[in-house]
């Protein structure tokens, strides 16, 4: 009695469940990095993003003040200061003079370095060091610990990515060429496809039957295949270097699914509007003007949205067909490969880097969503 017309079923509460679950493992990801662009490096490789709100054990490696600092006193040479800044409270744990035995001292022990100087430390990183002999070399000695720091989440991540000289002509010249790669990308196809949807949805001549047969086909032919014969031709022809390149290879391997999706569309359109446009003298690219692409705004929105999110987030065709040794067009993709390489071990960076690389295709996203599933149903329902 459950499925009546007009009563609910009794799984509508396991649907919604699916439904909460599913949501919240498609969030996760995007939260974690969300939340890792805020926090330190030293926090990122100590605890998981969850944790960012709560306080965390650290190993850390401090370093004290140098030789400049010293003072005389009683014939000895003392070295008096703080290792964490005003207004920070870790609190030290355990420490040690060596890499090897962290936990060696507790706090307000004294340690002795290998030149024999000793130090004192306390719970608060405020430290004594004092040497028989004057301090020497250029920078202070190491002091390694443990110790329970507080949650700290910071924009310095977002600072150092988009405002240092040393990185934001790198970033700000990867965004400016990702959007040269990508409107560029999503526009040709959506003009070629819909053009050439509508002759293949209404339309008659011979072959369009065949037509239709190789655009599906081509919906299953992997990328891969076609890179190098493409790049070959290219540059035989003399694009193989530049934007013209990589917009002509994103509209051939986006065009099979554009055509697919919007003449689907379009063959479900209300054949009596066609049928009168044509007998009050209307041209076939008047109707396809004026009646069919208002009609067919749901479909371009919808291929548009997937359009963009590929080429945005594309790295396999633009380090095929941009080749540019000088970086002026290194995408983004590209250069967050290339941050894994210089600052592997910065985290924090990374994690900055690739939210703003999905920032735009989730505006895009949210901003359009409402014609996806429009688009998508397109020929579904007659």
């Amino acid at each position: 009695m459950d499925n009546i017309a007009g009563r609910k079923s009794s799984l509508t509460w396991a649907v919604n469940a699916s439904v909460v679950v599913l949501v919240v493992l498609w969030l996760l990801p995007t939260v974690g990095l969300f939340v890792s662009s805020f926090r330190t490096g030293d926090q990122i490789a100590t605890s998981g993003w969850w944790k960012a709100l709560f306080p965390s054990e650290q190993n850390l490696t401090l370093r004290a003040a140098g030789p400049e600092a010293q003072v005389e006193e009683n014939g000895l040479y003392v070295i008096e200061g703080t290792f964490f800044e005003e207004g920070a409270t870790p609190e030290i744990s355990t420490w040690g003079t060596s890499s090897r035995d962290i936990g060696i001292y507790e706090p307000g022990d004294t340690g002795e370095f290998r030149d024999g100087s000793t130090i004192t430390l306390s719970a608060d990183g405020s430290y004594r060091m004092e040497s028989a002999e004057p301090f020497e070399g250029s920078r202070g000695p190491r002091v390694f610990v443990t110790a329970q720091t507080p949650p700290e989440l910071t924009l310095e991540n977002y600072r150092n990515l988009l405002f240092d000289p040393n990185n934001v002509d790198g970033m700000s010249r990867a965004f400016l060429s990702t959007l040269t790669v990508t409107i560029p990308a999503t526009v040709i196809p959506i003009l070629v496809a819909a053009f050439a949807a509508y002759a293949l949805a209404w339309m008659d001549f011979k072959g369009r039957a065949l037509l239709i047969a190789c655009v599906v086909g081509l919906l299953v032919v992997p990328l891969q295949l076609a890179l190098i014969p493409l790049l070959k031709l290219h540059l035989a022809i003399g694009i193989g270097k530049g934007y013209l390149g990589v917009w002509l290879a994103h509209t051939g391997f986006g065009l099979p699914m554009a055509i697919y999706l919007l003449r689907n569309y379009m063959a479900g359109l209300p054949r009596d509007i066609i049928e009168n446009a044509r007998v009050d003298g209307a041209t076939e690219y008047q109707i396809f003007i004026r009646i069919i692409l208002p009609l067919s705004f749901p479909a371009l929105a919808s291929f548009a949205i997937f359009q963009f999110l590929w080429t945005w987030n594309d790295l396999l065709v633009a380090k095929v067909f941009l080749i540019d040794a000088t970086g002026q067009t290194t995408v983004m993709t590209a250069k967050i490969v290339e941050l894994m390489g210089t600052r592997g071990g910065n985290w924090e960076i990374l994690a900055t880097a690739a939210f703003v690389s999905i920032s735009v295709p989730l505006l895009v996203f949210f901003l359009m969503q409402k014609y996806l599933v429009r688009g998508l149903l397109a020929g579904s329902v007659k």
